[in-house]
């Protein structure tokens, strides 16, 4: 199956969290620290000007209005492109 957002949203496939530190150490759901970071699977179209991300890249996003999805038993999330704050490059 294929998505593909509609006006200026991303679909995104977030970023697992590790459960346990370098030294073997479970981290219980608690105490995690939630980095909102995802891969972009697919970007809508923007008309005006050009679209900040796009598919493969990493990103930081924020917000709370994301709709969650389930394709394929992978978990994916569709957010505002205003909800990204920065990509991530290495």
């Amino acid at each position: 199956m294929k998505i593909k957002p509609i006006g200026k949203r991303v679909l995104i496939k977030p970023v697992k969290e590790e459960e346990r530190t370098r030294g073997g150490i479970y981290i219980p759901e608690t105490a995690k620290e939630k980095k909102k970071q995802g891969l972009v699977v697919e970007t809508g179209t923007v008309e005006e000007r050009e679209f900040p991300v796009k598919k493969g890249d990493m990103i930081l996003y924020t917000g709370y209005s994301s709709e969650e999805l389930e394709i394929e038993g992978e978990k994916y999330l569709i957010l505002e492109s205003k909800d990204v704050i920065a990509k991530i490059e290495v």
